[in-house]
């Protein structure tokens, strides 16, 4: 009787190891891939799965997207220029049977592969363009990984260039570019404002020889702005500087006429006589006066 009842428990541990060792859970993320004596039988769905201990053996796939980081790569561009640049690979397994049996390790692979593709692709940009153009090498970074890895079961879903470190000197050559840069825009628009205030200007002029008189209240309208400031300038507006410059050689004039000897004149009797000097004639004091008169303000 004790023979059998330790003959039962045997075979319940028995019957419990081989139970456990028959049964296995795939969970919702995952795909089993089934080995019966070495060949694959199929691919397990996410769930309860039992397999034949000993003979059966199964290899559970991650579904998930996998984050994979790229070491730093240290590249020269098109334009001979070493730039240190690093990047992120996000990469997801397509077929569980091609990422089991069509290579070893596909996270080591195509993190390798994720490497030398940098290096070639940016390898073949200049400076400026792998800056400016990042999702043009994102894209052929990506297209590049996509061609080796389907056939590993692996789809490459996006790859973004994280950091781009420049030497000191690339650095302050690019400093120093950009601020040349705005200081040429700054000169552009000083020239541009030259030339608009110029032509504004000529068309004040035009607009005051069509009008003279808008000379005249212009020139008002700045003795009025001096005289707010409560200063002592004097300001004579050039119509009045010219119409006293005319005056004083009109008078110079009048006085060298005024201050010649008189000459002989002689007459048709032959008597001789002498011109006077008298006073200047009156129609040459009208027009000084009248002169003056029209330059002043």
């Amino acid at each position: 009787m004790k023979a059998l009842i330790i003959l039962a428990a045997v075979l319940l541990v028995v019957a419990l190891i081989v139970l456990s060792l028959s049964i296995r859970v795939v969970t919702q993320y995952e795909k089993g891939v089934l080995f019966r004596l070495g060949k694959v039988v199929g691919v397990k769905d996410p769930g309860l799965a039992v397999i034949i201990p000993v003979i059966d053996q199964l290899m559970k796939v991650s579904l998930r997207i996998v984050t994979m980081p790229i070491q730093s790569q240290g590249i020269i561009t098109r334009d001979n220029v070493s730039v240190d640049i690093s990047a992120v690979a996000y990469f997801r397994v397509v077929d569980a049977v091609k990422s089991v049996i069509a290579i070893e390790n596909v996270h080591a692979a195509i993190n390798q592969i994720a490497q030398t593709t940098l290096r070639k692709v940016v390898g073949q940009h200049t400076l400026d363009q792998a800056l400016s153009e990042t999702d043009t090498i994102n894209a052929d970074i990506r297209k590049i990984l996509d061609i080796a890895t389907l056939e590993w079961g692996v789809e490459v879903t996006l790859v973004e260039l994280k950091d781009i470190q420049l030497p000191d000197s690339m650095k302050r050559a690019m400093a120093r570019q950009a601020e040349a840069e705005r200081e040429k825009r700054a000169k552009i628009i000083a020239a541009e404002g030259e030339s608009m205030a110029a032509a504004a200007l000529g068309e004040a002029s035009d607009t005051m020889m069509a009008h003279p008189l808008a000379l005249q209240l212009r020139n008002l309208q700045t003795l009025v702005e001096l005289g707010v400031e409560k200063n002592t300038t004097i300001v004579f507006p050039a119509p009045l500087m010219s119409a006293i410059g005319e005056l004083g050689a009109f008078l110079a004039r009048e006085s060298a006429a005024a201050a010649s000897p008189p000459q002989p004149v002689t007459t048709a009797n032959g008597a001789d006589t002498s011109t006077q000097p008298g006073p200047p004639p009156a129609n040459g004091l009208v027009a000084g006066l009248d002169l003056k008169a029209a330059g002043t303000p």
